[in-house]
């Protein structure tokens, strides 16, 4: 897509001649005569870059930047000054100018300018589209339930967050949808002419939430090299983008968050033990869904509705046998379970209650306990088997990974096997969805090869 560029001046020789050479360079342009021309043109073409005189007939240039910036606040603006006329140009900037030529200027340094002006523009514009995608993403509903666990959670995140990143950028990155250069690429971002198709210098989310947050999600899947550049990071607080000579300095705080034993990770030498201790500063487990008496039926309700509208089906009502077939069951795969079987019932069912008989039929109490005699009988704790197969064995469950594969297939079977459809209705990237079916896979396989064993 090419630049959009406004030309503000009253000579009309100057436009003419700016708008030949920006549109020779590859820009579109459009050009007025005066502030007030300018600003109609602003507000409706919406340009990318505005070329801004300080000297019009109508107003000043000053008061047309201001009015300009409140209109479109990501639109750059170089404003054009006479010699000398320094002051004009710090004011300038100061409002929120780019860039400032001065009079008399060649025509090259316009065009280097706008050609800045346009990186710049592209930068804020993704900057800002992750920010409203974080902030519809985290605010709200992000916190489910009122049980006593998930309180103490709350309290303890509340302190957390009081510090001075609280309105600055938080940038999400989800560190298993990447491969090892990809998310190097996403994190510390690249300079022009790292590898083939970097045609331009790109920053990356930790340079772009500078004085914010970033969260890795799914830390406990980042590749061992990225998390010894990560590693480097945190402690120098500076980094190279790929491909790059200079050291890039940023204040951010790091959030981190897994489903996986750190711990275990680290003992099997699948996860620096120095970065685990560099990021457990403050540590927040999240007590599984069996420990939060009554949030599972608050979960599910806001999980029906969100499917609802993603699928346009009418639930609006989770019935009080539903409800408390839900909390009963003992969630292995806690949230993430629940959410997937929510989807796949409001995907596959149609009505505006979801009953009970709309639940799996191991829900359904058909075989909630071992059968007398049974060698699992003994191997029980606080009223759940003791282990994975115990548990399939007394409730006739699949495995986590199967009940995952199967409702990925269901999905891949409703789409034709289009991958890339299949991926946005699971809200889930294409290279994410075949990485989670080649994982699925592997785990149903190792599955399989322990119960024959």
């Amino acid at each position: 897509m090419k630049t959009s560029v406004l030309v503000v001046d009253d000579e009309l020789l100057i436009r003419k001649s700016l708008g030949k050479v920006l549109r020779s360079s590859g820009y579109t342009v459009d050009v007025a005569s005066t502030g007030a021309e300018g600003l109609e043109k602003v507000g409706a073409l919406k340009p990318q870059v505005m070329i801004l005189d300080m000297r019009l007939p109508d107003t000043d240039g000053l008061s047309v930047l201001r009015r300009a910036r409140e209109l479109d606040a990501l639109l750059q603006v170089i404003v054009i000054t006479a010699y000398g006329d320094v002051q004009n140009a710090v004011d300038a900037m100061k409002l929120g100018a780019c860039d400032f030529v001065r009079k008399p200027y060649e025509m090259e340094d316009i065009v280097l300018a706008v050609e800045s002006a346009g990186r710049t523009f592209r930068q804020a514009t993704e900057l800002d589209l992750y920010r409203r995608r974080a902030w519809q993403h985290y605010s709200g509903e992000e916190i489910i339930g009122q049980s006593g666990a998930m309180k103490q959670v709350r309290s303890l995140i509340e302190k957390v967050v009081r510090s001075k990143a609280t309105q600055a950028p938080l940038m999400e990155v989800n560190c298993s949808s990447f491969q090892e250069t990809l998310l190097e690429n996403e994190l510390f971002g690249h300079e022009k002419g790292a590898y083939t198709d970097a045609t331009d210098m790109k920053k990356g989310l930790v340079e772009l939430c500078d004085g914010g947050t970033l969260f890795l999600d799914e830390v406990a899947d980042m590749p061992l090299p990225t998390q010894a550049k990560l590693l480097r990071f945190i402690d120098h607080r500076n980094f190279k983008r790929v491909g790059g000579a200079h050291d890039v300095s940023v204040d951010i705080r790091i959030v981190a968050a897994t489903n996986k034993d750190l711990d275990e990770e680290v003992r099997l030498g699948r996860f620096r033990s120095d970065l685990y201790f560099r990021l457990k500063v403050v540590s927040i487990t999240l007590p599984p869904l069996r420990e939060r008496e009554g949030d599972v039926a608050l979960l599910a309700r806001h999980f029906m509705r969100e499917f609802s509208r993603k699928f346009q089906k009418g639930f609006t009502e989770l019935t009080p046998d539903a409800a408390q077939l839900l909390e009963r069951y003992p969630w292995p795969g806690n949230v993430r379970e629940l959410r997937n079987l929510l989807e796949r019932v409001v995907l596959l069912e149609e009505g505006h209650r979801l009953e009970a008989d709309h639940l799996p039929p191991e829900m359904l109490g058909r075989r909630t306990s071992p059968p007398p005699g049974s060698p699992h009988a003994s191997r029980e704790l606080a009223g759940y088997p003791a282990t994975a197969a115990a548990m399939r064995d007394v409730l006739d469950l699949p495995t986590l990974a199967q009940i995952e594969m199967d409702h990925i297939n269901e999905v891949l079977r409703l789409t034709s096997g289009n991958k890339s459809r299949a991926a946005r209705i699971l809200g889930i990237s294409r290279q994410g969805l075949i990485e989670k079916l080649r994982r699925l896979r592997i785990e149903e396989t190792s599955e399989r090869t322990v119960e024959r064993a």
